[in-house]
C-alpha cells in the first residue's frame, strides 16, 4: 500500500542524516550528521530520506514514533542488521571490493556465511518494502552503496513504475576477484544492482570493473545504462568552516605540538585496513632513515580515526598503527621533537587544522572509492601542500596529473615521494596545489546528486 504522503524524490542509505541518544531523564536527543551525502541531498528541498535506525536509541525513537522531516528511519531487527551489517556487508562486500583478503586463509563461504546472507536479503527487502510503500507513482528513487545491493532488484519487482538509480561509494572488484564470492551470491548482488534504470560509480575504472563482471557472470548489464559521478570537496563549506575560532584554536596547539620551522606531513583517516596507514608509516621511517637531514625538520602529522572497532581485525590494526608510530617515535624521538604526532579521537576541527598546516599531504590507500581527503586539503591548505597520492585512489583518476603518484605497496618509492614532496619548490608547490583545488571541486555534493538525478531521467 502506497503511503497518502507519497514522495517524489527518495534516497535509500544504511546511514541516516540523523541519529538518536538517551538522555537520563529517558528522553531522546536527536543530532543531525554531516558528509558529502548529507550535503549533496540539501540540493532537494521535497524528498524522504529511508534509513536503518543503527542504535538502541534509534529503535526506540521509531517505537516511539519520533521522526524528523522527510526521515523514515527503519526499526529493523538488531541482529538481522548486525548480520547484514557487520557479517556481510563490512566482513565480506568491503573485503571483496577493497581486495583486502589474505586467500591463503579467507575468506571461507561456509553455513554461517549462509545464515548472514539470509539476513542481508532480510535488510535489504525491508528497504525495498519501505520504499515501494512510500514513493509516489512514477518517483525517482535513488539507493546508495553496497549495504543496499539488492534493493533495485527488490524493489523493481514491488513497483515497475519507479525510475531506480543505484550508486556505489566503494570500488568495484575486477572479475577475478569477484569470482571469489560463491556463484550464486555474486549473480545475486549483479542482478540485485541491475534492478536499477541507472548503476552508477565514483570513477569510470570501477564502472568498467562492474561492467566486466556483468558480462562475464551474466552476459550483459541488460537494459541498465552505467555512468560515473564523482563526488568533489564542498569548497564553501569547507574554507568557511576552516576559518572558525575552534579550527584557529587547533592550530596554535598543532604548531606548539610541531615545533617551530618544522614540515609537516599530514594524513588524516579511518583506521580502514584499506587506508594503508601501517605503510604510510614505515614509508616515513625509511624517509628518516634514507635522508637523515629530515630528522628533527619534519613531523609526520597522523590523526588515524577508530573505525568498526566491533570488529576483531580492525581493533587489531589500530593497535598495529599506534605501534608502529610509537617505536617510530622511540628510536627517532629526541627531547624537542617528536617524530609521529599520532591522534585516534575524532576532532573535525583538528583535521581541518591540519589540512591548513600541512607541507605535504599523504594519501596512499591499498584501494578507496574516491578519498575526499586527497581532495580537501589542497581546498583548505594556507601555503600549498604536495599531495602523495596513491594511485589505487579514485581520486587518481581527477588529481593524478598534479599528484606526486605512488604504487601503495612499494613503502620505498613512498619515501623517495615524501622526500620529493618536502624538496618541491613554492612556486611549483602553489602552482600544483591551485589546480587540484580546482580538479578537486569541480563538482561539489550538490551538483554530484543533481547529475545523477538528471541522469536518471533521461530516456
Amino acid at each position: 500500500m502506497v503511503s497518502e504522503h507519497a514522495a517524489q524524490v527518495l534516497v535509500a542509505s544504511n546511514r541516516g542524516p540523523v541519529s538518536y541518544s538517551l538522555r537520563e531523564d529517558g528522553s531522546l536527543d536527536s543530532k543531525r550528521g554531516g558528509g558529502g551525502l548529507v550535503s549533496g541531498l540539501s540540493a532537494v528541498e521535497d524528498k524522504l530520506w529511508v534509513c536503518a535506525a543503527l542504535s538502541d536509541s534509534d529503535r526506540e525513537a521509531v517505537r516511539r514514533g519520533l521522526s524528523e522531516p522527510g526521515v523514515r528511519m527503519l526499526d529493523i531487527d538488531a541482529e538481522v542488521h548486525a548480520d547484514a551489517y557487520n557479517g556481510i556487508a563490512n566482513s565480506v562486500l568491503w573485503f571483496v571490493h577493497h581486495m583486502l583478503y589474505q586467500t591463503p586463509v579467507e575468506p571461507v563461504f561456509d553455513a554461517e556465511f549462509r545464515r548472514r546472507w539470509a539476513s542481508y536479503e532480510a535488510y535489504n527487502r525491508a528497504f525495498a518494502e519501505a520504499l515501494a510503500e512510500e514513493a509516489g507513482e512514477g518517483a525517482v528513487v535513488l539507493v546508495q552503496d553496497y549495504h543496499l545491493s539488492l534493493v533495485p532488484g527488490m524493489l523493481r519487482e514491488l513497483r515497475s513504475d519507479l525510475r531506480i538509480g543505484h550508486f556505489s561509494h566503494t570500488p568495484w572488484a575486477p572479475v577475478d576477484y569477484f569470482r571469489l564470492l560463491p556463484d550464486d551470491i555474486g549473480a545475486q548482488l549483479l542482478r540485485g544492482i541491475l534492478g536499477a534504470d541507472r548503476a552508477a560509480f565514483l570513477t569510470r575504472r570501477w564502472a568498467d570493473a562492474f561492467i566486466g563482471c556483468c558480462t562475464e557472470i551474466l552476459g550483459g548489464t541488460g537494459g541498465t545504462r552505467i555512468g560515473a559521478h564523482g563526488l568533489g570537496a564542498d569548497a564553501d563549506f569547507l574554507r568557511r568552516r576552516s576559518r572558525e575560532a575552534d579550527v584557529d584554536e587547533r592550530m596554535g596547539t598543532l604548531r606548539e605540538q610541531i615545533g617551530e620551522d618544522r614540515r609537516t606531513i599530514v594524513r588524516v583517516d579511518r583506521t580502514e585496513l584499506s587506508k594503508n596507514i601501517v605503510r604510510g608509516l614505515h614509508a616515513y621511517r625509511a624517509l628518516l632513515d634514507e635522508h637523515p637531514e629530515w630528522r628533527e625538520r619534519v613531523v609526520h602529522v597522523a590523526f588515524a580515526y577508530p573505525s568498526r572497532q566491533d570488529l576483531a581485525v580492525y581493533r587489531d590494526y589500530t593497535a598495529e598503527v599506534q605501534r608502529v608510530a610509537e617505536a617510530i617515535n622511540a628510536e627517532y624521538g629526541t627531547d624537542g621533537w617528536t617524530p609521529v604526532l599520532l591522534h585516534v579521537d575524532d576532532d573535525f576541527a583538528r583535521s581541518l587544522a591540519a589540512y591548513r598546516l600541512a607541507d605535504v599531504a599523504l594519501v596512499n590507500p591499498i584501494r578507496d572509492g574516491m578519498n575526499l581527503v586527497a581532495k580537501e586539503v589542497p581546498v583548505v591548505s594556507d601555503n600549498g601542500c604536495a599531495l602523495v597520492l596513491s594511485r589505487e585512489a579514485g581520486a587518481y583518476e581527477e588529481l593524478g596529473e598534479d599528484a606526486i603518484v605512488v604504487n601503495p605497496y612499494d613503502v620505498s618509492a613512498t619515501a623517495a615521494a615524501l622526500h620529493e614532496a618536502l624538496t618541491m619548490e613554492d612556486g611549483e608547490r602553489a602552482a600544483r596545489t591551485k589546480r587540484l583545488a580546482a580538479a578537486a571541486t569541480s563538482l561539489p555534493p550538490q551538483q554530484w546528486f543533481l547529475d545523477q538525478l538528471d541522469a536518471l531521467s533521461e530516456k
